[in-house]
């Protein structure tokens, strides 16, 4: 099963996730990526889009062979539901994390929205930073919380010359969400042509699923799975124990 993250994260924020879930169902092994322009990808080539990052995932299918799952939280979930449209034929599941398959240019443009305002912070900031905590401080002050603000942290890397750097492009960051929000993915995830079930996970104190969301996910067809996790839009922050149950009780057998 290939997991992968949202936007400005990184495959190994889903490392106690893989590990409970490989614990519980052993049968699996869980490969944590890291999209491009994140984590220790390589940055790609452009333009820097969802259907870019699909084909990053499709050639790691290629490459790793025995991949039967693929899954997704946010713009990851996003990505993995591109990948569908790509996939071979053997992919059992398609998990979808919080991610909502509609365009959503309405978020695009707002600036309350917390990921817009992170890169605003950012592109406001130092490049390069004496202390990781130095970082954190300011983002805090921006308004934000000290755990995302460590999150985010994550993000800054040694430059070798004893400070830390953020490894982010920017630019690179915000072509890949405004086309996340362009792109209306319903025929992707409806179409039962394509490879496998879909498994849409909905965090019921979220937003990002909407209310026209749900009313077209009211009846899905047979190979669309809705499920509710009560949680958060970090789900597998706020609530890892249901989203490990669920992954264990809905994996296919080996």
């Amino acid at each position: 099963m290939i997991v992968t993250h949202g936007i400005l994260g990184a495959g190994a924020n889903w490392r106690s996730i893989a590990r409970k879930l490989t614990q519980r169902r052993p049968e699996w092994g869980v490969v944590l990526v890291d999209l491009r322009q994140h984590g220790q990808s390589e940055p790609g080539e452009p333009p820097h889009v969802l259907a870019a990052c699909a084909a990053d995932l499709r050639a790691l299918v290629d490459e790793l062979g025995g991949i039967a799952a693929i899954a997704g939280h946010s713009f990851g979930g996003k990505v993995a539901l591109a990948t569908r449209a790509l996939a071979p034929p053997e992919l059992h599941q398609t998990w979808i994390f919080d991610a909502s398959p509609s365009a959503r240019l309405d978020r695009a443009y707002d600036p309350s929205e917390t990921v817009a305002r992170l890169l605003g912070v950012m592109e406001r900031s130092p490049r390069t930073w004496p202390r990781r905590d130095d970082f954190v401080q300011v983002v805090v002050a921006a308004g934000h919380s000290r755990p995302l603000a460590q999150w985010l942290a994550m993000n800054l890397v040694p430059d070798g010359a004893g400070a830390f750097a953020l490894r982010l492009d920017l630019a690179a960051i915000r072509e890949m969400l405004a086309d996340y929000h362009a792109r209306d993915l319903w025929p992707v995830l409806l179409d039962p042509a394509l490879p496998g079930s879909v498994e849409l996970v909905i965090a019921t104190r979220s937003t990002v699923v909407t209310d026209d969301d749900r009313r077209r996910l009211a009846t899905p067809p047979a190979h669309v799975h809705v499920h509710e996790i009560e949680a958060g839009h970090w789900l597998h922050i706020d609530a890892p124990d249901a989203v490990v149950d669920l992954l264990a009780r809905r994996l296919p057998a080996a």
